[in-house]
């Protein structure tokens, strides 16, 4: 959230702040003084802005403005999540309120405690000292297995999502979503749905899952090589462990160098201080307590699949003219390269 920029809230997304201080003043001590409130620019799909109350500051997840689709962005169940991940060790921020009372600011929405500290969005961590990345890489699985480790049932998160057939679901769900969004023929699409489906580990562990965790989506320390909080629940649910993991070691699997992939192969990494994927791996069985990692490629194939039916969307929304993304059409070759990978993955 930092390294994130701060504007005055856009046009489209302006709200009645009088309204939104008098509604706070039950809740937050001294908002009947007034509420100062910017806007974080950046993707994220829900706007997110930054309130400053009687000196402290607080980030405003709300709903964007219009129609959605029913299941779109949640930010009732983003704040389930974090508040009741706010009794274990996991590092979020404080959650305060939920407001689903579409009157106040015109959507529901929750506010949580600002979080001081450093995002970076490329896995290389090029912005970062040499000596200081492979202890962010290790504290970044710390964390992940932290969040795998928390009994969702005792901190009630008991009807979160379904316990069991995640990857089923979720390879008929994508399955689906690139169905309605594909633009051209991808052999590799193809027989991805098709051997997904038959290859399924038997293995059905249940966690807590996020849905995009990766380098980017956490929050380090300001000065220490320590992530203090995991941003951006949108896709979160219970489901399948490995999935977290696979999808968090996707830049393994994808060149360096290409538009947006954010990929490290054909980096040295030793040269540059970052671990080898393995690595990652011993890690987090350290972490988790588990011997082993089965099935590595399954769930690395399944997380190229998700991946590319995802930025599939992004590039029939941009042909329709609704992404506000100059280059949306670069973005369209990425799903075929995606696809491509992780056939190439199922297959070993």
């Amino acid at each position: 959230m930092s390294g994130a920029t701060l504007i005055d809230v856009l046009p489209a997304h302006q709200f009645d702040e009088a309204k939104l201080a008098n509604y706070l003043q039950d809740y937050l001590p001294g908002a009947n003084q007034g509420i100062k409130v910017k806007q974080f620019q950046g993707g994220q799909s829900n706007p997110t802005f930054l309130l400053d109350i009687a000196g402290k500051r607080y980030v405003l997840r709300k709903k964007p403005p219009g129609k959605l689709l029913p299941s779109a962005h949640m930010v009732e169940r983003e704040y389930q999540v974090i508040n009741a991940l706010g009794q274990t060790d996991v590092p979020v921020p404080t959650a305060r309120l939920l407001c689903e009372d579409p009157e106040i600011i015109g959507t529901a929405f929750y506010v949580m405690d600002y979080v001081e500290g450093r995002v970076y969005s490329q896995p290389l961590l090029a912005e970062v000292a040499q000596e200081e990345r492979m202890p962010i890489y290790q504290s970044m699985i710390e964390t992940m297995a932290k969040m795998h480790n928390a009994d969702w049932r005792a901190i009630g998160l008991e009807g979160y999502g379904k316990p069991d057939n995640y990857i089923a679901r979720q390879v008929k769900r994508w399955g689906g979503q690139f169905e309605a969004s594909r633009t051209h023929d991808m052999p590799s699409m193809d027989a991805l749905m098709k051997w997904l489906p038959e290859n399924i580990p038997a293995d059905q562990s249940t966690t807590i899952a996020h849905g995009d965790f990766r380098i980017g989506n956490l929050m380090l320390h300001p000065t220490e090589s320590k992530v203090v909080s995991i941003l951006d629940w949108e896709l979160a649910t219970l489901g399948h462990p490995l999935s977290d993991l696979a999808y968090c070691c996707l830049p393994y699997h994808m060149p360096v160098n290409v538009d947006g992939a954010k990929g490290m192969v054909g980096a040295d990494l030793k040269s540059l201080g970052l671990p080898e994927e393995q690595q990652l791996l011993d890690w987090y069985c350290q972490y988790t307590g588990r011997t082993d990692v089965p099935n590595w490629n399954f769930y690395i194939a399944f997380s190229l699949f998700r991946l590319a039916a995802i930025v599939q969307g992004v590039y029939h929304r941009a042909l329709q003219g609704n992404a506000s993304n100059a280059d949306a059409l670069e973005v369209g070759k990425r799903a075929s390269l995606l696809a491509d990978r992780g056939w190439e993955i199922a297959q070993k």
